[in-house]
């Protein structure tokens, strides 16, 4: 009789809550920053080596770490984030400002990826969904996601935690009104709202 190998209990939700609430990707060779935090020396493009002013240098803190690159003066930091530092925890949706999917923090403040030009960072700490937790656990927030099933497709979850987190720290999440009001820049299209108000309040709660 022909016998299975036990199947496995990484079931696609499980991996899909995992991967959501800490932005994690799987990429084979991808590069990415050096153990200083700075991006590996590139050359130059035309723009650059022209000193016609459309590029600049740009210094700032990613997630703990030092980084310095040349950046086109009209890149937004979503598109830096995601196709030159491959941190694509954070997601490009609308555009345009208008769905909250590429919430980060600058200086402890929420701001739209999307709509921050990086050559504007000078001096910044930024914060992305790889970079919130800490000493290996999930952030507070990020377990309350799990626990209350506050996703589905996962897509908009990174900048719902982003965007949850700083209401918590700004102080509007003692109810679930203001918790709604709070998070109104944040689209679900899977209708998890109930569920992402519940995580919230359970994180601003220290439970």
């Amino acid at each position: 009789m022909e016998t299975r190998p036990p199947r496995s209990r990484l079931t696609r939700r499980t991996f899909i809550a995992a991967a959501s609430t800490t932005g994690t990707v799987v990429v084979a060779g991808a590069p990415g920053p050096t153990a200083s935090g700075e991006e590996p020396a590139r050359p130059p493009g035309p723009a650059a080596a022209r000193g016609d002013g459309t590029t600049g240098r740009v210094t700032f803190t990613l997630n703990g770490r030092r980084t310095s690159l040349v950046v086109d003066n009209r890149t937004s930091l979503l598109d830096l984030l995601r196709e030159r530092l491959d941190l694509t925890g954070t997601k490009k949706g609308c555009d345009a400002g208008a769905c909250g999917a590429c919430t980060v923090h600058v200086d402890g403040r929420r701001v739209n990826a999307c709509l921050t030009l990086a050559v504007r960072l000078e001096g910044a700490e930024v914060t992305t969904i790889e970079g919130l937790a800490r000493h290996g656990g999930l952030h507070p927030l990020q377990r309350a996601f799990v626990e209350q099933d506050a996703l589905q497709c996962g897509f908009c979850t990174p900048g719902q935690i982003m965007s949850g987190v700083a209401c918590i720290h700004e102080g509007h999440a003692r109810s679930p009104d203001e918790i709604r009001e709070w998070m109104s820049g944040n689209i679900c299209r899977c209708g998890c709202y109930v569920n992402i108000v519940r995580a919230i309040g359970q994180a601003a709660r220290g439970r």
